[in-house]
């Protein structure tokens, strides 16, 4: 048996397919520059073609959070810059276009790798998709094609591409493991968006199975099981089926409220990315949404920032869809390796601790007050919540909520109805805001916990780096603390505090968090019926005092400890 990381739960039992994509022997050759460069165009082509499609596929599954990876890829594969570069190679050195690609790829993926952050790593690693399709499209080899897949299957690979992923025909695609990767990981985001059961980070899978061989992945454990004996595999068949069941059965607190045996009541809401996204939130359950990241609209505009009308139409679909209940939108976080095809960022040594975020927008107001002016409009058609992302100072907060004023005093001079409950918030997911938590909570009206940022800023740790992958540690003690600061600072001022990073949907969190006293519980629309489960099944009071002895604790591991005897009690 191989252990890994359970990244998306389920238990698959099926044949191995194991995904080898061709080698390339890409060497240097001399060549003639203007029949390269005519190759290079063509494969080019093919390129975006290849991605186009594989995108189309991929819309049929995944929401458009997802689907803005390929965006990224096909934005890297129609740059100009990528392209120039590639034929300045080939008509200095006369060499052969697949080389200079290569080099070129290289270079740019060691410049994204060299940045400590998660954002650089997935960019380095979508350099390494594109160009690996566009030398296999310059060498006419075909890249294996998993949507064709035509029986059950377990796909065990060293790593899934984005392309890979978004190729997944989930009646044949059972599940898959991963020799690499973590929770945090395109392929993880995605299985689970797919519902997919996914073990990634197993070591030595590659090297132990073979096509054709029969394979039990279990996703609840983070165990592979190859080839198994007959007691074994009907041994999993029943643990397949009492998961059905406990899925099924998941279905009947669709309507039911989130309170907990003692009576404490705490909202769980879904995050999202686009107005499509509302449904798969209201069949699951939510109740309300506690992030809609409006930067899809921009990523997905192709010429120019979307203007206000196109936001309108979008916030306001969004607040009729929740029919009522509460929805929080986080105004436009861009920067870092969410780029826009028709805007061009300033170099920085560290994006991400750079202008971003409300950083951009305040520099940018012109641009800030276009999209303030449009949700300030939807909120006469739902129950709207606004929040700035990335606050580190009390003045930041104090110069976007300015704005936001000037532009609603503007609406209602001009006769235009908007909401008169509109909530302003933050996100806490710098540390020093959740250190100030207690004076900022005087002026916001709510603060939403970045989980995601929050740890790996806490912990100087890029989250998607394997090297230092064992210090993302949500249920640290240091990070609880932070933690409890946020929602203890936001309780004084008689404030509501929600969380819309990763841990808020995690199992073994959810007994600490709601402990510390956390409001509104925001996760993917598939995790809110099993954390209603949870929460309905834990009493408040004795998770108050869980809470208290975590934060006592030296560490991550002694918390995980005493959370699972809690919930073995």
């Amino acid at each position: 048996m191989l252990k890994g990381i359970a990244a998306s739960q389920g238990i698959a039992i099926a044949k191995v397919y194991k995904l080898e994509p061709p080698v390339l022997n890409v060497v240097k050759k001399e060549s003639n520059p203007e029949e390269e460069i005519g190759k290079l165009d063509v494969a080019l082509a093919k390129t975006v073609a290849d991605i186009e499609r594989i995108k189309e596929v991929a819309s049929k599954n995944l929401g458009e959070e997802e689907l803005a990876i390929f965006d990224a890829h096909l934005m890297m594969a129609n740059d100009p810059e990528f392209k120039d570069q590639i034929v300045a190679m080939i008509q200095e050195e006369k060499v052969n276009a697949d080389y200079a690609a290569d080099v070129v790829a290289t270079n740019m993926v060691n410049m994204f790798e060299s940045m400590e952050d998660e954002y650089f790593k997935a960019r380095a690693a979508d350099v390494r998709d594109v160009t690996y399709r566009l030398n296999c499209n310059l060498a006419g080899v075909e890249i294996p094609n998993l949507s064709t897949l035509s029986e059950p299957v377990v796909i065990v690979a060293k790593d899934l591409t984005p392309s890979d992923t978004g190729s997944l025909n989930k009646e044949f695609a059972k599940g898959f493991v991963t020799e690499i990767g973590g929770r945090t990981s395109h392929s993880a985001i995605m299985a689970r968006s797919l519902e997919i059961p996914a073990v990634v980070g197993t070591k030595g899978i590659l090297e132990a199975a073979k096509s054709g061989d029969e394979i039990i992945l279990d996703a609840l454990a983070g165990e592979v099981l190859l080839n198994p004996t007959a007691e074994e595999k009907a041994m999993y068949e029943k643990k397949a089926e009492e998961f059905q069941k406990e899925k099924d059965a998941l279905k009947a607190l669709k309507d039911e409220p989130s309170v907990s045996l003692d009576g404490h009541r705490v909202e769980l809401v879904g995050n999202i990315g686009s107005v499509e996204d509302v449904a798969g939130v209201l069949e699951n359950g939510g109740e309300g949404v506690g992030l809609f990241r409006t930067e899809f609209l921009y990523m997905q505009s192709e010429e120019d920032f979307p203007d206000e009308e196109t936001q309108f139409e979008a916030y306001k679909a969004v607040l009729e869809g929740m029919q009522g209940k509460k929805v929080v939108i986080r105004t436009l976080d861009i920067g870092g390796d969410k780029k826009l095809k028709y805007y061009q960022f300033a170099e920085e040594m560290n994006p991400f601790l750079g202008v971003r975020a409300v950083r951009f927008c305040l520099m940018r107001k012109d641009i800030f007050r276009t999209q303030l002016r449009a949700l300030l409009r939807a909120s006469a058609f739902g129950k709207l919540a606004i929040m700035f992302p990335m606050i580190a100072t009390m003045n930041e907060f104090r110069e976007a909520k300015q704005v936001y004023n000037e532009e609603r005093e503007k609406l209602i001079q001009e006769g235009v109805k908007v909401g008169d409950d509109v909530e302003v918030g933050i996100m806490i997911e710098i540390p020093a805001a959740a250190v100030l938590a207690d004076r900022l909570a005087k002026e916001v009206d709510f603060f939403s916990i970045g989980t995601n940022d929050l740890v790996q800023y806490s912990m100087a740790a890029d989250r998607m780096s394997e090297n230092v992958s064992y210090l993302y540690q949500p249920l640290n003690p240091s990070v609880l603390r932070l933690i409890k600061m946020a929602i203890d600072g936001a309780h004084a001022s008689g404030k509501w505090c929600g969380m819309c990073g990763e841990m808020a949907g995690d199992e073994l969190a959810a007994p600490v968090l709601l402990g510390l006293g956390l409001d509104e519980f925001s996760m993917s629309a598939t995790s809110i019926l099993g954390a209603r489960k949870i929460i309905n099944n834990l009493n408040y009071a004795e998770m108050q005092k869980l809470a208290s002895e975590a934060l006592e604790q030296d560490t991550m591991e002694e918390v995980v400890a005493l959370v699972e005897k809690a919930l073995q009690k």
